[in-house]
């Protein structure tokens, strides 16, 4: 069944995963942008355990934008640690020398937008996993659908539940079996195999 998904930056497991099980992804692109959700931030695994990675945006609450409208805060040097925690965090897994090269763009070309960068960073996983998946843009936002899936809860921390089942991490020794960090950890830790262990998931919300 066709889906309807919020873009968000390296989109966590269950986000990816709601997108793999769609024929087609909708993308919402006309809502109104929303503080203290993955739209702008992702989790890791790192060292000490869970760790986010957050990008800056230029957004109040009193001056309330499109999600396509809102603007990232490059005053803050956002790439630079974000590609220095990556390289911590996987340096020493299976293959992350063998996708970096192609994710170097989204830390080193200059970005406007929120919405640009996530619709690159979900480019990068569809190129990287060789996901045949089609994706569109909502023209008008609707509080509810009929003829979608609806996903778009996805977007909230406290809603992206869900039982993995558990893989191999760089630092699992110390802190075990993180659960739902971003696609990125399964890719880096799995490689080709990511799309053999997402197909053998299963999202229950």
């Amino acid at each position: 069944m066709d889906c309807l998904i919020h873009p968000c930056y390296f989109p966590n497991i269950a986000h990816f995963l709601a997108m793999y099980k769609a024929n087609t992804v909708h993308l919402e692109v006309c809502d109104n942008y929303q503080k203290q959700t993955y739209r702008n931030r992702t989790e890791i695994y790192g060292a000490n355990g869970k760790l986010s990675l957050t990008v800056p945006v230029i957004y109040s609450q009193t001056n309330r934008k499109q999600y396509k409208d809102v603007q990232i805060f490059n005053s803050e040097k956002w790439q630079q640690q974000h590609l220095k925690s990556l390289t911590a965090a996987y340096s020493t897994s299976p293959f992350f020398e063998y996708y970096i090269d192609d994710l170097m763009p989204l830390f080193t070309r200059s970005f406007t937008y929120i919405l640009d960068l996530n619709l690159l960073s979900i480019e990068f996983l569809q190129n990287a996993l060789q996901l045949d998946v089609s994706l569109k843009h909502t023209k008008t936002f609707e509080k509810t659908t009929k003829e979608l899936r609806d996903r778009r809860h996805l977007v909230n921390p406290k809603e992206a539940t869900i039982f993995l089942t558990p893989y191999t991490q760089v630092f699992s020794n110390k802190h075990g079996f993180i659960s739902n960090l971003s696609i990125l950890d399964v890719l880096f830790n799995e490689g080709p195999a990511t799309e053999l262990y997402l197909s053998k998931q299963q999202l229950y919300k």
